[in-house]
Parts: C-alpha cells; sequence; structure tokens
C-alpha cells in the first residue's frame, strides 16, 4: 500500500502518502486512495480529515513524472488531470474541516493538494512552490483556481506566475499557511482543533456548507474543468516534454 487512513482521536481521519522514496508523489494507487478517505471522511463519526506525507523530507512532491510522462497526449493527459481534480474538488466541498498537515517539501501538485484543504500547517522550514510553470504547464488540478479561492488575487498570481519555491514562514502573512510548527505529530492537530472539538460536528458542517454554496454558485467545477482543459493543451506541447525529460535526467 503508497497510502495509510487511520482514525484518530476526537474523531480525526488521517491520510498519508506512504511513498518517502519518491517524496511521496502521487500515482494513481494514491489517487485511489485519497478519494477513499474523502469517502470515509463523509461517515457520521468522522469530524476531520487531515492529510500528510511520510517522514520529515516530503508532504508531496506532486504527479509523479516517472509515471505521467508517459502521457503525450492532449486526451491521456486530461484523463489523468481530471480524474485528480475530481478528487480534489471532491476534498474541497467535503462538508467537514479539512487539513493539510505539512511535514515537508511541498511542490507543484502537493501545493494543489494542500490547496484543496481548508487549512494548511507546515512544518519550520518546509518548502513550497506551484512549480508547474517550469515544466511549460500550469496547475492541472484545479490548483490554481482554488488558489484565487484562498488568498489575495494579487498573491496567487504571483505565486503561479513565479514557479518559484518558498519557506512556509515567507506564506504566513499571505494567508496561504496558517500555522508553522517545530514538529509534525498528532498533538498539533489536536491542539490546532482544541476549540472546534468541543463544538458539535453537525455546527462545523453547517458553517462548512455556507462556502460550499458560494462556490457551487460561482460555478467552481466549472472553472476548474477550465483549467484542466488548459493544462492538457499545454501538455501535449513539445516543451512540457523536453522540460519533464530535462528534470528527469538531473534527478537521475
Amino acid at each position: 500500500m503508497e497510502f495509510q487512513m487511520e482514525k484518530l482521536h476526537n474523531g480525526i481521519l488521517e491520510f498519508k502518502i506512504t511513498r518517502p522514496e519518491k517524496r511521496n508523489a502521487v500515482n494513481f494507487e494514491v489517487m485511489e486512495g485519497l478519494s477513499q478517505a474523502i469517502e470515509r471522511a463523509k461517515e457520521a463519526d468522522i469530524r476531520a480529515l487531515v492529510i500528510t506525507g511520510e517522514g520529515e523530507k516530503a508532504f508531496c512532491s506532486g504527479g509523479d513524472l516517472s509515471v505521467f510522462h508517459a502521457l503525450r497526449t492532449e486526451e491521456e493527459a486530461y484523463h489523468m488531470l481530471s480524474k485528480m481534480g475530481k478528487i480534489l474538488y471532491e476534498l474541497t466541498i467535503l462538508p467537514k474541516p479539512t487539513i493539510a498537515l505539512i511535514n515537508g517539501t511541498a511542490v507543484g501538485g502537493g501545493c494543489e493538494i494542500a490547496t484543496a484543504c481548508d487549512f494548511r500547517i507546515a512544518k519550520a522550514g518546509a518548502k513550497m512552490g506551484f512549480i508547474q510553470g517550469t515544466l511549460a504547464i500550469t496547475t492541472g488540478w484545479g490548483g490554481g483556481t482554488l488558489l484565487f479561492e484562498r488568498i489575495a488575487p494579487y498573491h496567487a498570481l504571483k505565486l503561479l506566475s513565479e514557479a518559484a519555491v518558498y519557506r512556509a514562514e515567507q506564506l504566513v502573512h499571505i494567508g496561504f499557511v496558517h500555522r508553522v510548527v517545530d514538529k509534525i505529530n498528532d498533538e498539533v492537530i489536536e491542539r490546532f482543533l482544541q476549540n472546534e472539538s468541543t463544538i458539535h460536528s453537525s455546527v462545523l458542517s453547517a458553517y462548512k456548507q455556507i462556502q460550499i454554496r458560494k462556490w457551487v454558485g460561482s460555478g467552481l467545477w466549472e472553472r476548474i474543468e477550465q483549467e484542466m482543459k488548459q493544462c492538457a493543451i499545454l501538455w501535449e506541447a513539445e516543451a512540457h516534454h523536453e522540460a519533464v525529460a530535462g528534470f528527469l535526467n538531473k534527478n537521475r
């Protein structure tokens, strides 16, 4: 198994990517596991969903390029992008609090997963960035669209356009990271949700539904679809395949 799903104290469900040797990159098995975790989190005994990665080096390094580089055409790319895009949309509109517990580097699609969560707690010094632009593509799992929902448009556009990597501490003032901690463990989540744990879960869900209604009314899914389609077009271009080949050769 390349993921773990465990119910922690106080009704918290933790989903962990367990591919540290691949910097917790996402493949189709991880996608399926995350989808299962979202469905499990909808059940009455779950109060919140936490997503994290195994080890101390990486939260998630995005899509596994050693797998997805085999996707050459726009159609092939869109099949993969839309699969994960639908999962992250379901994560976004999950009527429970969701938290990205960023234990290490979160880049590319890893940042998109974190953006789909309501809250982001990061280990001090963790590196984060929407680096898709360096591979001649855009965000393709809905992360760009969601980023404009999470933080001020100026900051969102700057993060996406620069394709740079930042330390977690640098992203606090713009509201992307909500808390920086020295160590990542279960106690961090318990402290973060300490007050919410005293509130009935139906109340938490009702407040989340207010936000969900806004997103549905503004056509969030349709906008995410446009993002995925644009990324698929760029994916097919030679510039992207050359950039990925160069990246893979450099890291061999």
